[in-house]
């Protein structure tokens, strides 16, 4: 066999073993794939050159200079690789963020679709409400037309809130980020909320009580803040029966202020758990919202606002209720 001849079935034998095992490699890690690539063929050639020095009758200086120059090809090769291997690694991270983003739009279209559908079924009730008391009233049948008039009042204000939260949430899902934050106590904070929520906890015959060790000092926008205690309080209210106690405390550890909202609601199934913070959701009927009640935005008001300032909610089910947990970086 000639020299020519032998040479290329070497370099061919080498670079189709080198090129299954780049191919095996790839189908676990591909930058070291694209590392190991311009390897083989380095060395296939170099495997090529070698069988053609050992039929060729060449003097040991020129054999020598052969295998130096072969020698001096790898570090080409391995840096030839080595820009492969970044370049994948940039496509890669330009892919899996493209496709992190279409996910994330799709998850916010679909979020927007429940809600639009949710706000439509819930806006209705208070709207046909208030369609049948006006033409009542218009008609002159109603039966006591003062009363007429406040259940209208109180319908319109309770659309009122629902449109409020509906904007609220918009705002916390748009753009995420409070508008204007100051120092503030979370301790007088939340006493101003429960100031705010004792008339309605009293008529509900709930028991409304504070606990607060310390000042707990944050840096938030005062509006929201109050706005997600505000609806986690009256969460709890909603669903503790009358006799029962709601109980707020104000910590601070580590760094991280929390505000802790415990009902007698009887507790939350396991499985629904991890789905009272999403917009609308009401789970079963012993916690579906009674006359009153707002489109179910309340929690996932709180959560948008605790996320907002770099902070968490969660809840978590104990004897005889469940207990919700505000947390935001300390001031």
């Amino acid at each position: 066999m000639s020299p020519v001849l032998t040479s290329a079935v070497v370099a061919a034998l080498v670079g189709v073993a080198g090129s299954a095992v780049v191919l095996a490699v790839a189908r676990r890690w591909m930058r070291a794939a694209a590392i190991a690539a311009p390897i083989v063929v380095v060395v296939s050639v170099a495997a090529g050159v070698a069988a053609s020095v050992q039929t060729m009758a060449l003097s040991d200086a020129a054999s020598t200079t052969i295998v130096m120059i072969l020698v001096g090809t790898v570090p080409v090769a391995v840096v030839v690789g080595l820009l492969l291997a970044r370049q994948l690694g940039v496509r890669d991270r330009e892919i899996t963020r493209r496709e992190a983003e279409l996910e994330r739009d799709r998850q916010v279209e679909l979020r927007r679709r429940e809600l639009v559908s949710w706000m439509s079924h819930d806006l209705r009730t208070p709207l046909a409400g208030i369609t049948a008391m006006s033409e009542a009233l218009q008609d002159g049948v109603a039966p006591d037309p003062q009363d007429y008039l406040a259940r209208l009042n109180r319908e319109a204000l309770r659309l009122d809130a629902m449109v409020g939260d509906l904007i609220a949430l918009s705002r916390l899902q748009g753009s995420g980020a409070a508008a204007v934050r100051h120092d503030v106590s979370l301790r007088d904070l939340v006493s101003g909320v429960l100031e705010q929520a004792g008339p309605v906890a009293a008529k509900r015959e709930v028991a409304l009580a504070g606990e607060a060790s310390v000042s707990a000092h944050v840096r938030v926008d005062p509006r929201e803040m109050s706005r997600a205690v505000t609806n986690l309080v009256a969460n709890a209210v909603r669903h503790t029966p009358a006799g029962g106690e709601v109980r707020v405390t104000v910590d601070e550890s580590e760094g991280t202020a929390s505000v802790s909202v415990a009902d007698a609601c009887g507790g939350i199934p396991d499985a629904h758990l991890p789905h009272v913070f999403e917009p609308g959701w009401r789970g079963t009927d012993a916690r579906t919202p009674g006359e009153g009640a707002g489109a179910g935005l309340g929690l996932a008001i709180a959560k948008g606002v605790a996320e907002a300032h770099g902070g968490t909610v969660a809840v978590a089910n104990t004897d005889g209720g469940c207990v919700f947990t505000l947390r935001v970086p300390s001031a």
